[in-house]
């Protein structure tokens, strides 16, 4: 039956990953993957989040935001863990939501992930090159012409941004293993920076700081409703409160995009050695680590300066300012431009590589699911993407635009761990190297908490968010559906390359 929802079975999706002309190299390792989580984890959001959740949200109690938000993140990875382990195949939420969903549902999450990875990407150069010309103009005494500094600071063409990304296509099409060695590099100092701060910062804590360890609640200021004010205040009238308990959910929904990353690493599942084995390893060990020094960095800094003075632009580097330690705020600065780096990469290859895994199934032009001869890269679609990225990083000021990001991961989050539930009923023989304990009890979890936090973001997020699914919903209607490549082998063969969600699958042949 040529249906909208049929899915592509987990046995033809990794026979499509054995086809020579679309086909990666298995080059990465556990320990690859954990380096690109860490390398796309670690990025603006404890160099500038921390602060702002401090001082506006939580106090020093910002520490057990990171918690919470990082427990969010647990259930999700366990479910991304799963998946990964069992279907490995390049294109992360958009190849599970095919298995177990179906090609709609696959088609919009594969389009939300577009948006996601692109937006993401244009994002951090643009925050990249912000830092790098900050440095230049203290250290350097150096200014770029203004017509060159992007649309943020009066410019026209944020020519950095626009080399940046540039420079990180062609590092992509000559090989995932050229990108793993260069993100490790830039990690090393990234961690550095970061475990820095926490050594450093220890000399200076002062205990009063952390009175109170959570301030009183207070209201939010009135005036906030309309475009701006979040979903569920329009719908239900709950205000979220600062400070207090629930500031510290308050600040949860903030600094949780701190931890936007991790299921990067599930889009490389196709380009790992021992997938069965390594994916679940990088997905949770990256989450784990970036947990620890989060927490670690924010008990830190809230010691060294109180909550209230501190920062929401720079709040590790002027929290040592605060203490008289230029030197430290300066590597701080350094750090951050430098990390910046891995996680416009990270992003990039999740991008290139969901573009790739659509491609190849027929939903966008399979002129782009074609690999290189000699890198074995999807090197058509990297430089294409990363050639419209960059010419959006270099003219279009993103601004709130960025928040589109974090609606699109957030939405993948609720998409896996529904998939994890439907697949374990449709497909209970298959075989899965990780398992996600207590299903479904840790996917309805994780479905809650990702739609709670959508909730708390603004109104106007969710409106730009319909309209680019409804885009995508026209490309499907006038390309994606009649190119389809389950579409045409069920008419060819039908029940041969698809099943229905939640249809059991034909019993093995005696003997297989």
């Amino acid at each position: 039956m040529n249906s909208p929802f049929r899915t592509k079975t987990v046995e033809q999706s990794i026979r499509d990953t054995e086809e020579p002309e679309h086909a990666l190299r298995r080059s990465l390792s556990a320990w690859d993957l954990t380096v690109f989580g860490v390398g796309v984890i670690i990025g603006t959001g404890i160099f500038v989040l921390t602060g702002i959740a401090a001082r506006n949200n939580a106090g020093p109690a910002t520490a057990l935001a990171f918690v919470a938000a990082g427990i969010v993140c647990a259930l999700a990875a366990l479910c991304y863990a799963e998946f990964a382990s069992t279907v490995p195949v390049a294109g992360s939420a958009y190849t599970f939501s095919f298995a177990s969903l179906g090609e709609v549902p696959a088609w919009i999450i594969g389009w939300d992930l577009v948006l996601e990875f692109a937006l993401g990407t244009a994002v951090v150069a643009v925050g990249w090159s912000g830092y790098v010309r900050n440095l230049m103009h203290t250290n350097l005494g150096w200014d770029m012409p203004v017509a060159l500094t992007g649309r943020e600071e009066g410019g026209t063409f944020d020519l950095l941004a626009f080399l940046l990304v540039l420079a990180l296509t062609a590092i992509l099409v000559l090989g995932t293993k050229l990108s793993a060695r260069i993100t490790a590099i830039v990690v090393a100092i990234k961690v550095t920076v970061v475990l820095l701060v926490i050594v450093a910062g220890l000399f200076f804590i002062k205990a009063d700081n952390y009175s109170p360890f959570i301030p009183p609640a207070t209201p939010q200021a009135e005036g906030g409703g309309g475009w701006n004010a979040p979903l569920i205040q329009e719908l239900f009238g709950y205000a979220p409160t600062n400070f207090g308990v629930m500031g510290i959910f308050t600040a949860a929904s903030l600094v949780f995009f701190a931890f936007i990353g991790f299921d990067v690493v599930a889009t490389a599942a196709e380009e790992t050695r021992n997938p069965q084995r390594d994916m679940p390893r990088g997905i949770i060990g990256s989450l784990f680590i970036c947990t620890i020094l989060y927490v670690a960095v924010t008990v830190v800094v809230t010691g060294m300066q109180h909550y209230t003075q501190m920062s929401a632009s720079a709040p590790l580097a002027e929290a040592f300012k605060s203490v008289g330690q230029p030197f430290f705020a300066g590597a701080i600065s350094l750090g951050a431009s430098v990390g910046l780096i891995t996680v416009c990469m990270i992003l990039l290859l999740g991008q290139t590589r969901v573009f790739f895994a659509m491609s190849r199934d027929g939903l966008l032009p399979r002129f782009f699911s074609v690999t290189h001869p000699k890198y074995r890269t999807p090197y058509r679609a990297t430089i294409l993407l990363g050639v419209f990225i960059a010419v959006l990083a270099g003219f279009i000021s993103l601004g709130e635009l960025a928040e589109l990001v974090n609606i699109g991961t957030l939405f993948a989050f609720v998409v896996v761990a529904l998939g994890v539930i439907i697949l374990r009923r449709a497909r209970p023989e298959l075989h899965r190297a990780f398992r996600t304990p207590w299903v479904p009890v840790i996917p309805i979890l994780s479905i809650a908490a990702s739609f709670w936090l959508m909730l708390n973001l603004p109104t106007e997020t969710w409106v730009r968010f319909g309209i680019w699914m409804a885009i995508g919903f026209v490309v499907y209607s006038f390309y994606g559906v009649w190119h389809s490549r389950v579409g045409r082998e069920s008419q060819v063969s039908p029940g041969v390359a698809l099943s229905e969600p939640g249809t059991p699958p034909e019993p093995p042949a005696p003997g297989a």
